[in-house]
């Protein structure tokens, strides 16, 4: 027997902000790329004994949740949750969604006592979970990993409190900060280990971005092909005159596309929409005041169709425009051990009048990926003044 296979009920207290949770929390993490866009969770049933009786994580969309497939593993193994101690990652929803409430699941099934690393961000549930949890007179308690939680699931509590995805830029640079050479090559700047890493990445997001000039230049699939999915996430490109090519390689299934454009007077973007729609793609019109497309009312829109996190995998001309409009809120960086000399950098961002209006970055990770280095970045606020 593991030592994941039982919890001595005489140090119960003293675990339940270690090993039942952190187990819970690597079985929610089976759930990226599969339960978009319902969050990421994982349960875990310590039975009175002491004794783990069963396990779950969240199917996806449509399926059962965690907490239900931990109650019908046990029922499976025969084993009783009357008095059992529930060990979730997240709030037990409350409400009628595809499925029925978890938090009526658990009254039924007679259990004793619920931890929950976090409460649901969900307006449809935000603290309603447990209190129909405690008025059946089950033992509630909340905050063990809740920050292993809510990293977990960044992207579902960014679109529960803004209404919009998390959104994480990657770039691989050289040391000299170069994502390509001036004619635009970059395969290979980092090595084999950072790619298979990025597809990781790319597996967590509901949605991959790029913008219509890395389309028509790079041709990329934007899909995970380096890691094994379940989905493969949609494909969005911000094109503001419908110029991706018919033949584009992230046309092709499996998956969906969703282009971003602006209204125009082009006399042949009609014709032009007409030909991508019936290549699949879904137009979506959000044109901004400059004519361009309104990324900001963008990110509104992928949250409303229920996109999570937003990849973004785009060059040096659409990453500056989202830098610069404060809506990235992740850098994901490679960095390679070699020097590229002139060439395209991670963003075209204007002159800066001086270094007091630059943007800045804290590092919340860094780490070696086979000759690389990964670094995870989030801005730093401005001062208030």
């Amino acid at each position: 027997m593991t030592r994941h296979e039982r919890y001595s009920g005489l140090h119960m207290n003293a675990l339940l902000s270690d090993e039942p949770m952190r187990e819970a929390l690597a079985l929610a993490e089976r759930a990226i790329g599969l339960s978009d866009p319902n969050p990421r969770v994982g349960c875990v049933i310590v039975g009175a004994e002491g004794a783990v009786v069963g396990r779950g994580h969240t199917q996806e969309a449509g399926g059962a949740h965690a907490e239900v497939m931990a109650l019908r593993d046990a029922a499976s193994r025969g084993e009783s949750v009357v008095g059992a101690t529930v060990f979730v990652t997240l709030e037990p929803c409350s409400h009628h969604g595809r499925t029925p409430p978890c938090a009526d699941a658990l009254v039924a099934a007679g259990v004793g006592r619920v931890v929950m690393a976090m409460r649901d961000p969900n307006p449809l549930v935000a603290g309603q979970g447990a209190a129909r949890l405690a008025a059946a007179g089950i033992a509630i308690a909340f905050g063990p990993c809740e920050t292993e939680a809510h990293a977990l699931n960044v992207g579902f509590v960014s679109r529960m409190e803004r209404g919009r995805p998390w959104l994480r830029m990657k770039a691989a640079v050289s040391l000299d900060g170069r994502t390509a050479l001036a004619d635009g090559t970059s395969q290979w700047i980092t090595g084999e280990a950072a790619r298979i890493d990025g597809h990781a990445w790319r597996k967590r997001a509901g949605a991959v971005l790029s913008g219509v000039g890395t389309v028509r230049e790079d041709d990329p699939r934007l899909d995970v092909r380096h890691v094994r999915t379940a989905r493969q996430p949609m494909r969005v490109v911000v094109d503001s005159r419908l110029e991706t090519p018919p033949s584009a390689r992230l046309l092709a299934p499996p998956g969906c596309v969703r282009l971003y454009a602006a209204a125009t007077e082009d006399g042949g973007l009609a014709q032009r929409r007409a030909v991508l729609e019936a290549r699949g793609a879904v137009i979506a019109m959000r044109p901004s005041a400059n004519g361009k497309v309104d990324l900001e009312a963008m990110l509104q829109d992928l949250g409303a169709i229920g996109i999570n996190e937003l990849h973004v995998e785009a060059g040096e001309k659409l990453n500056a425009s989202l830098l610069a409009a404060g809506l990235v809120d992740e850098l994901l960086v490679y960095v390679a051990p070699s020097l590229l000399g002139p060439g395209r950098g991670l963003a075209a961002l204007a002159p800066l009048a001086s270094l007091e209006t630059r943007l800045q970055f804290a590092f919340t990770q860094v780490d070696r990926i086979g000759e690389d280095l990964r670094l995870l970045l989030r801005p730093v606020p401005p001062p208030a003044h």
